[in-house]
């Protein structure tokens, strides 16, 4: 069960900071109406508190492991969103990220 609540929190977690940030991208980059800016100052901010209910108490391995859900995630954003097509080399890429995600998260420790 605690592997499929991190699974769904990082999703949760990818789906506020990669849009907060494409809603600020938008405004800035795209010239894109200011609110949604602010929206993108919510998402992230909602992102902080998205990563506190992890089951996982290490803020280390939490951050370090999302890290690699951010990765994939911010590439599948570009293809579901602005079109992006990525290439072999940035799946290989976002592949190795997710297996780090898994060792981080979810190996067997010694909790001696």
């Amino acid at each position: 069960m605690n592997i499929t609540k991190s699974v769904v929190l990082f999703a949760l977690a990818a789906v506020a900071e990669i849009g907060g940030a494409w809603l600020i991208w938008q405004t800035v980059r795209e010239d894109k109406a200011w609110w949604l800016a602010g929206l993108g100052v919510m998402a992230l901010g909602a992102y902080g508190f998205v990563a506190t209910l992890q089951p996982e108490a290490s803020f280390g391995r939490i951050l370090a492991a999302y890290g690699g859900v951010f990765v994939a995630g911010s590439l599948a954003w570009g293809m579901a969103v602005d079109g992006f097509r990525p290439d072999r080399w940035d799946v290989a890429g976002a592949m190795i990220c997710l297996a780090g995600v898994a060792v981080i998260m979810f190996m067997p420790r010694n909790t001696a």
